[in-house]
């Protein structure tokens, strides 16, 4: 991990760093003396730098609560080669959507799969860096999408202790199977008129996770009508599970 630039925003402490040429971002609260809990900040492959501005509010109301925040870019995204078969199917996935039409499996599984393949190993191989560092501790949540790379992380990472899930991709049918395999807690949120996205699917996730503990908060309104208090929760939810 090399650290390429750093600035004080009052309540945090930003550094970008790259990892093996991925991008990415850590906040740490900047009054924190002592090694502090970390969550990493999933989120869509729409590039970092044009999700930064939610990125960011997300870490300063991580650090609100006493935690550091990390992100990564993910694979085919931002500055990060693209992958034809992901504009493919992204492509596939559009036109089906716009003609009205149901989106079929296979279109899921080429779009998701390979990203989950690819995705999660990153986001190891950063947290294995993130946590040598001396100013972070543990334990480790999760919190953001893509949904179907948060499930598999909460599969094979074991130093994840608990994920805030956020349902609104679609999620192939072999990542609902290993969703039986979670056993950490979960918070997942659902907006109920999310457009373009399968809410039966999201349910049938929810359903198939194997956790004892695991809450669904569903709202109305479309995917980027989640509402303030939603955030409130999922830090109640981590402040039970993190600290």
């Amino acid at each position: 991990m090399q650290f390429t630039s750093e600035q004080r925003l009052d309540d945090v402490l930003e550094r970008e760093f790259t990892l093996a040429e991925i991008p990415g971002i850590l906040w740490t609260p900047a009054s924190a003396s002592t090694p502090v809990p970390l969550i990493l900040l999933g989120h869509p492959p729409l590039g970092l730098q044009k999700m930064y501005p939610r990125l960011l509010a997300r870490a300063r109301h991580t650090a609100a609560e006493g935690y550091a925040a990390a992100t990564i870019e993910l694979p085919w995204s931002g500055e990060r080669p693209r992958s034809a078969a992901a504009e493919q199917a992204r492509a596939d996935l559009h036109r089906a959507l716009e003609a009205g039409e149901p989106v079929d499996d296979e279109i899921v599984d080429r779009l998701i799969l390979p990203l989950v393949d690819k995705a999660v190993p990153e986001w190891r191989a950063a947290l294995d860096a993130l946590l040598a560092l001396p100013e972070i501790g543990g334990p480790v949540g999760y919190s953001g999408g893509v949904i179907a790379i948060g499930t598999r992380l909460a599969v094979v990472e074991p130093r994840i202790s608990a994920a805030v899930l956020f349902a609104g991709s679609f999620v192939p049918r072999t990542i609902v199977e290993e969703a039986r395999q979670v056993t950490i807690p979960l918070h997942v949120l659902l907006q109920w008129d999310d457009e373009g996205n399968d809410r039966q699917m999201a349910l049938d996730l929810f359903d198939a996770f194997g956790s004892k503990e695991k809450t669904l908060h569903a709202n109305m309104g479309g995917h980027t009508g989640v509402p303030q208090h939603a955030g409130d929760d999922g830090n109640r939810f981590f402040a039970r599970h993190l600290k």
